[in-house]
């Protein structure tokens, strides 16, 4: 009796392989670095968020970051603050405002942070004191965050949606304070963004 031979042509399998892996790699989209992660609390609710319409407001150490979907929507928004805080952005610093993910500095010093590389502009050390919220004279989260609204508003009559990201060990009150600052502005549904866990954790 002849022996068969066991040999397996594998030229067919690679080619689907390296076409798969081609396709995976092209069509996925890279997550740009945030100026401060937080630690997220876990949860065993798993419901998506938007992507599209949406501010990021992120709480750690009594600070906040504001994050800002869409690079027209970015601009817009950055045009609009500079008209209530009677500050001049230029189209480049414009632009850099537009490539960054999110952010956490006064408005006053956001041109001396966009006049830096934009290899330097998500550095934590550019973004130590957070974005003012807490004094009811100098609260400029509730401004980015009534400019944010009126800007999804009138430019595509949509209304904007608010995910709020606070850290696992951040105090209750300085993410109660975020949450006054929404409801003021009637901005009463919002995300509370949590990491996923096991049902069984």
């Amino acid at each position: 009796m002849k022996k068969s031979s066991t040999r397996i042509d594998m030229t067919a399998m690679c080619d689907v392989s390296f076409l798969l892996l081609t396709f995976f790699v092209l069509t996925s989209t890279a997550k740009t670095p945030e100026v401060h992660p937080v630690d997220l609390p876990n949860s065993t609710k798993e419901t998506k968020i938007p992507t599209d319409d949406i501010v990021t407001i992120s709480v750690d150490e009594e600070k906040v970051y504001f994050g800002i979907a869409g690079r027209e929507d970015k601009k817009d928004i950055l045009q609009r603050m500079g008209n209530e805080y009677k500050i001049e952005f230029t189209p480049q610093e414009t632009e850099k405002f537009a490539g960054m993910e999110n952010f956490g500095v006064d408005i006053r010093e956001l041109k001396q942070l966009l006049a830096k590389p934009a290899s330097e502009l998500m550095k934590v050390d550019n973004h130590q004191t957070g974005i003012p919220y807490k004094d009811s004279l100098n609260n400029q989260l509730a401004s980015w965050v009534r400019n944010a609204r009126e800007s999804s508003w009138q430019r595509k009559e949509s209304f904007l949606k608010v995910a709020i990201k606070g850290d696992a060990n951040e105090q209750f009150g300085t993410v109660k304070k975020i949450i006054d600052i929404m409801q003021e502005q009637r901005q009463n549904r919002f995300y509370l963004v949590t990491g996923l866990r096991d049902a069984n954790f």
